[in-house]
């Protein structure tokens, strides 16, 4: 049987697809940010001087990177229930997306953190910073340098993750894609329409994390 592609259903079924890369974008960018500010928190949480919440929150963040990200999303949305938590598909969705990637970016916070020169560090306590000032105007804007690149890496990684919050009911861009397929019976141009979608987004914004590491760098200095 030979595939043909039909341009009238193509042109068809792209408004639907392209409202759909909206929800897409809303759910990568709200999980993205709660993993932004998490992922933070884990990084700080593990350097304490309490050793018990340092091994918890690595303990926390081993089991995270450990298990699949669908599990967790259905963890969420299916086991949340009966500890008395019942959230909707979206927020239980962004909720498991955001956990998710907060776990790999506490690390790359961290790795970030590590590589600051220790004589930075001797500096802030000759000065008597206090240790909030000490992270967050000496200390984390000089990490972000090195962090960049594997946050950029994340962000684009979680935008290619988004299909699977379609597994409770999400309409995101490929549970639509599937919904068109299946209605129609073609499922040639819906799914090359979401691969193509995806690759418009992805290298831009790669692009652009280049482009701010660049400036990142000139703006804070070697």
């Amino acid at each position: 049987m030979m595939l043909t592609w039909r341009w009238d259903f193509t042109w068809e079924v792209l408004p639907r697809l392209l409202w759909a890369t909206l929800n897409t974008l809303f759910a990568a960018g709200v999980g993205y940010a709660i993993a932004l500010v998490l992922g933070l928190l884990l990084a700080l949480a593990q350097r304490t001087k309490w050793k018990l919440l340092t091994l918890a929150v690595r303990e926390f963040v081993e089991f995270v990177r450990s298990t699949p990200l669908v599990l967790q999303i259905f963890f969420v949305f299916y086991v949340g229930p009966q500890f008395g938590i019942t959230l909707p598909p979206w927020t239980s969705g962004i909720i498991a997306i955001g956990l998710h990637y907060a776990a790999y970016l506490s690390e790359v916070y961290r790795a970030g953190i590590e590589a600051v020169p220790r004589g930075q560090w001797e500096a802030c306590r000759a000065l008597n910073l206090s240790t909030r000032d000490t992270y967050f105007r000496a200390i984390i804007p000089q990490a972000m340098v090195p962090a960049v690149p594997g946050m950029g890496n994340y962000l684009v990684g979680i935008l290619k993750d988004t299909p699977m919050l379609s597994v409770i009911g999400v309409t995101e861009l490929m549970h639509t894609a599937n919904a068109i397929g299946s209605e129609n019976y073609r499922f040639l141009e819906p799914f090359t329409l979401v691969g193509l979608i995806f690759l418009f987004i992805s290298l831009p914004t790669a692009g652009l994390v280049k482009l701010f590491e660049r400036r990142l760098r000139s703006a804070i200095g070697p």
